[in-house]
Parts: C-alpha cells; structure tokens; sequence
C-alpha cells in the first residue's frame, strides 16, 4: 500500500494530515509506503492543486483532501485492501 502526500512546507493542515499518516502507519499490520511531494518545488504540481492542499493518493486514487481523521484513514485503507484482494480472486463479484 503506497500513500502519496501532496503539501507545501509552512501548510499547518498538511502538518496535520502528516501526523495522521504517520500514526495511521505505525499501527497498521500491513505494510505502508509514505512518499511526500512538496508541491512547491513543480510548477506543474502547484498549478494543479494551488491552495487545494494537503491532498492524500492511496495507491495513486485521491483519498482524501484537506482534512482526514485516523479512523477516517483506516476505513479508507481497510476499503482499497479488500478492493485488491477482491481483484485477485476470480469468483469475487465485479461491482457494477
């Protein structure tokens, strides 16, 4: 599992969001790969979110945006872990 944090340094709700991350992290059983991008150093990145950050990918899909709770988090990473066990299995219901 790959979470992908967008931010710019001095952005206190990108503080925040970081904490939640990192303590989401450490207490997961699965493994949980934290990459940060400081959206301040790609103009193309900057033009994209501007002021719409922090912005928070799991495994590339936008999860969440500004603000985002522990348990918030952990059901979204309980969710995109049953989406992709499911994948892997043939008799798994496709949703519609």
């Amino acid at each position: 599992m790959t979470l992908t944090l967008y931010s710019r340094p001095g952005c206190h709700l990108c503080d925040d969001m970081k904490a939640v991350v990192q303590r989401v992290k450490e207490s997961s059983r699965q493994p949980i790969s934290v990459e940060e991008i400081d959206i301040s150093t790609d103009p193309d990145l900057e033009r994209r979110y501007g002021v719409e950050i922090p912005v928070l990918l799991v495994n590339g899909t936008r999860a969440a945006k500004y603000r985002v709770t522990e348990e918030q988090l952990m059901r979204i990473l309980a969710g995109r872990m049953d989406e992709s066990s499911c994948l892997s299995r043939p008799s798994c219901p496709t949703s519609p």
